[in-house]
């Protein structure tokens, strides 16, 4: 992993706070307060081209939809094919729980 090169008490620091927080606005409130908007916009941003990488969309289609440059696009795709597989494992499991939220709410009009 690339990331091996930074390992250390800094970035076990950053990643456990990040671990630690509880809930949506939470992370809202943490972000905020550690990045720049346009970090978070870019961090968002990648998320959203692998997304639309897996689902099959275009070049192009991502490149209008997010703003993302083919540069940005192409590193996407290179982590998608020959990283970590963490974009589809963090993808997966949102997508797991939006179905489990969409079977709740289902249970709950039907009760």
């Amino acid at each position: 992993m690339q990331i091996d090169k930074l390992r250390g008490r800094e970035l076990d620091q950053l990643f456990k706070a990040i671990l630690s927080l509880r809930d949506l606005e939470e992370c809202y409130r943490f972000f905020d307060d550690l990045c720049t908007v346009n970090e978070i916009q870019a961090l968002a941003q990648r998320l959203e081209v692998a997304r639309m990488l897996r689902e099959g969309y275009t070049y192009h289609k991502i490149e209008t939809e997010t703003g993302a440059s083919t540069a940005t696009i192409s590193r996407v795709k290179r982590c998608l094919n020959y990283g970590n597989d963490a974009y589809a494992m963090a993808l997966d499991r949102i997508k797991e729980e939006q179905h489990q939220e969409e079977k709740e709410a289902n249970e709950a009009v039907t009760d």
